[in-house]
């Protein structure tokens, strides 16, 4: 862990590599000190953290899909960074289970750690952080409120996700969580908002865009190219610092026009 740092506090979860990764750089070149989160990637972790900008941040591991590990890790980071200022749940699992050629036991398997991680996990690390962030006095001037709430959901949460239905319908439920977050905290200026992105350039991604499909992912944006992790963090550095109060609830689409709902 680095030297504490008097700036906000933002934890990042699932922040070893790709997007988090990306976010992680970005909320620590605007100066805010950074809990980067992992699961089992503690040397990804590590490396994120040789990259932030400033002081101020440091690793900590914790399995969120187990609602223990999640509590401690909130009092952990709390205890040795200071008050958290900013939450981006970004952890998150896909699994393939195609309805049709999944056996019970696997569906049943893949259902509980999908929910579990993606939708429990966000859930609860939340509520710990609206309960800190609500007695806390808001800086003077400031439009920022007492803390901001970030959700890293997905396309996939509007358009289906045929092959992996229990990653659609969490992403869903995180969207609907989110803004149900949104209306309870907005009276106690504790603010709420959720990215929504299609494909991304990362290494968990690459597989697919340079394999068999990666022809028809592409054909899917017209802007040629899928979107950069970079994109991805610029979205949740407005939602975590510089976004009006009014905006709380908002869902962002950052997808390059792949997907386009009303």
């Amino acid at each position: 862990m680095n030297q504490r740092s008097p700036a906000r506090v933002a934890l990042v979860t699932g922040a070893s590599r790709g997007i988090g990764r990306s976010i992680a750089e970005a909320l620590a070149a605007r100066g805010l000190g950074v809990a980067i989160h992992c699961h089992g990637n503690r040397a990804g972790a590590e490396a994120t953290l040789g990259r932030l900008a400033g002081t101020g941040h440091g690793v900590y591991s914790a399995d969120l899909a187990d609602p223990v590990a999640t509590r401690d890790l909130w009092h952990q980071v709390s205890r040795e960074l200071g008050e958290v200022d900013v939450v981006v749940n970004n952890a998150g699992v896909f699994l393939d289970h195609p309805p049709l050629s999944t056996d019970y036991d696997d569906w049943l398997r893949a259902w509980q750690l999908t929910l579990d991680t993606n939708l429990r996990g966000p859930a609860n690390l939340s509520l710990l952080a609206a309960q800190a962030m609500s007695g806390r006095t808001p800086r003077p001037g400031s439009h920022f409120g007492r803390g901001r709430i970030v959700n890293i959901s997905s396309r996939g949460a509007f358009r289906g996700e045929p092959d992996a239905p229990a990653y659609g319908a969490s992403k869903a439920g995180l969207n609907a969580f989110g803004q149900s977050l949104a209306k309870a905290l907005a009276p106690h200026q504790i603010y709420v908002y959720s990215i929504a992105p299609g494909w991304v350039e990362t290494d968990m991604a690459a597989g697919h865009v340079n394999g068999p499909d990666g022809a028809a992912i592409l054909a899917q944006h017209p802007l040629g190219r899928i979107a950069h992790p970079q994109e991805i963090a610029n979205a949740v550095i407005y939602c975590a610092v510089d976004a009006p109060a009014a905006m709380t609830g908002s869902i962002i689409d950052v997808n390059g026009a792949s997907y386009l709902r009303t």
